[in-house]
């Protein structure tokens, strides 16, 4: 086998492929154009166009753009009534913001391990972590793989619990047929522009709840309100508003949402794309000692925003660190999705420490996201593979 070019080999290609990266066209241009030209920048018609449109895509009775995921999940927990002296669990394979909303409310964020093959969080590590203090879950869809939603709805709900899923990465997926974002108590999405579909940045908060989704609007900007039947006093006039809680500005913007709106529409193309991109990992990978293949649950359908590459340390005489700068000199420019949340110097103040989850931290030792992306050509796909089946059979013990 031909010496990786961290070893004086000669590179699979010249130019670099990177982990993610938006597609934007024409039409998305023309939409976001259309909203400058406009009369609205912000607060108007774009933003009830593209809750529609999510409510349609996923089946959801009632959705809530907002700013980003994190303040997706912040105003998801202050709907949930998360607060001081509250727990709420969540998965340590996850960005901080799924811990940081708790912290955000005054809560204690409470970390459940994964299973080991999905990486996805295990319901039954919710269950032995799960406390009466215990005031949600966060359960994230990490990949774009589903979450057991059903067993962690049943448990949730016999514990008088709301779950919230993190479906920053899930969109597009189906959990049984159903798509995610119209099954949790609420589900958040994030439109960063690595994800599936993106309105540069952005949110957005799905419910089938009316109490939910009225607490929703009002966290989501300023706690304020001008629906006459939430109000407590009479009006003064048509420009009469109340503020009945303590919200944020929380708001996207017309020209977000007019991006999204159209990036949606590509959603099904999307879709395909990221699948047959697996498809391919999965075949050539599988093929690998050296590698272990991430499994999916077969009650989801998934479309996947991350392509988790898992070395298999003892077949290999390298570590993460070093296959990780083999690919870069092979042009494959990778990330790691992510750090374990309590391994961040601001949870080691609050006292967590390593070895409370050690699924998700051997996880951690092994991982690193390969290239995944619609734009991806098949040469792209083709030379990622090429470069990563180089490694592992050149160090392969």
């Amino acid at each position: 086998m031909n010496k990786p070019a961290i070893e004086g080999g000669t590179p699979v290609r010249e130019k670099k492929i990177y982990y993610g990266h938006q597609y934007i066209d024409d039409k998305d241009i023309e939409a976001v154009v259309s909203v400058l030209k406009s009369d609205y920048l912000t607060c108007g018609p774009k933003i009830d166009e593209l809750e529609r449109k999510l409510c349609e895509i996923t089946g959801a009775k009632y959705a809530v753009a907002c700013s980003n995921g994190t303040t997706a999940l912040h105003i998801a927990c202050l709907a949930a009534g998360v607060t001081e002296g509250d727990e709420v669990i969540t998965t340590p394979i996850t960005f901080a913001a799924s811990a940081n909303c708790a912290l955000y409310c005054g809560a204690k964020p409470v970390f459940a391990d994964i299973n080991p093959r999905t990486y996805n969080i295990d319901p039954e590590c919710v269950k032995k972590v799960t406390t009466s203090k215990t005031k949600a879950v966060v359960a994230v869809d990490y990949t774009g793989q589903s979450v057991e939603l059903d067993e962690l709805l049943e448990h949730c709900h016999k514990n008088n619990m709301v779950l919230i899923e993190d479906g920053a990465h899930v969109i597009g997926t189906k959990y049984k047929g159903r798509c995610n974002g119209s099954i949790a108590d609420m589900t958040t999405f994030s439109f960063h522009p690595v994800k599936t579909v993106t309105s540069g940045e952005g949110g957005a908060v799905l419910t089938n709840s009316k109490e939910l989704y009225e607490k929703l609007l009002l966290f989501r900007t300023h706690g304020i309100t001008r629906n006459p039947e939430l109000m407590k006093h009479t009006s003064d006039g048509p420009w009469y508003y109340e503020m009945l809680e303590l919200g944020n500005n929380y708001r996207m913007s017309d020209m977000q949402a007019a991006l999204l709106i159209s990036q949606l529409d590509k959603l099904p193309m999307f879709s395909e794309r990221r699948k047959e991109i697996v498809k391919k990992y999965d075949e050539a990978f599988s093929k690998l000692p050296q590698i272990f293949v991430q499994e999916e649950i077969p009650e989801s359908d998934t479309t996947r925003h991350l392509y988790i590459l898992r070395i298999v340390p003892e077949k290999l005489s390298i570590d993460r660190a070093k296959f990780f700068e083999a690919l870069g000199a092979e042009g494959v420019v990778c990330n790691v999705h992510y750090i374990p949340v309590y391994y961040f110097p601001y949870y080691e103040s609050m006292g967590y420490k390593k070895g409370i989850c050690p699924n998700a931290e051997k996880l951690y030792d092994e991982m690193m996201s390969l290239p995944l992306y619609y734009a991806m050509s098949d040469e792209d796909v083709d030379s990622v593979i090429e470069a990563v089946t180089k490694i592992a059979t050149y160090y392969a013990k």
